[in-house]
């Protein structure tokens, strides 16, 4: 599995318009309510699309950008493999199924949803839903640990924003210089 040199994070293989919608369509289908962890299981683990430091910097520029995080991270996936038919493609893949299940389930929740035992059950939904989000944490944290300035960069940006309750632009403003003399003394 070599990197292409011209693409940095992306595994050497050229992948279709059909290959973008369906691996993003798979994504959206089953990580429904949790996109991340399952497109990140599928693009680094399953189809090794990218390396696991590749989907880290990927997602980190994308978090940057208005909108949804995993819709950015469709978006420039697809436009770096195929352009802009791809991104095109990789976004209609993750959106398709998703859009076809919110309004189904929209209509049995208006339906059903004041009954006791339908809202206990969305609360059994949610806490699912919360280990999903620790888990992918911990997947997309595990690179970064590998060396001591690493730790340290994200070590402060964990306490600026869960202790200190810094929003995320100002947090990459105060940890960005720091994050680059790092990299630089390297």
């Amino acid at each position: 599995m070599d990197e292409s040199p011209h693409k940095p994070g992306l595994i050497a293989k050229q992948l279709t318009i059909t290959t973008l919608f369906s691996g993003f369509f798979q994504a959206g289908i089953l990580g429904f309510g949790g996109v991340l962890p399952v497109a990140r299981r599928i693009i680094v683990d399953q189809r090794q699309w990218m390396t696991a430091e590749g989907f880290n910097d990927l997602f980190s520029l994308c978090q940057f950008l208005p909108g949804a995080n995993i819709v950015n991270f469709a978006f420039a996936f697809g436009a770096r493999n195929r352009g802009l038919a791809g991104a095109a493609a990789a976004i209609a893949g993750l959106l398709t199924a998703p859009l076809v299940i919110v309004l189904c389930i929209s209509s049995l929740y208006h339906r059903f949803g004041a009954i006791h035992v339908v809202q206990h059950g969305l609360g059994g939904l949610a806490a699912a839903a919360c280990g999903l989000v620790m888990g992918t944490a911990m997947k997309i944290a595990a690179p970064i640990f590998r060396g001591r300035r690493q730790m340290v960069v994200a070590g402060l940006a964990f306490g600026l924003v869960i202790l200190a309750h810094f929003s995320l632009p100002l947090t990459m403003l105060l940890v960005l210089p720091l994050s680059i003399a790092l990299a630089w003394r390297q």
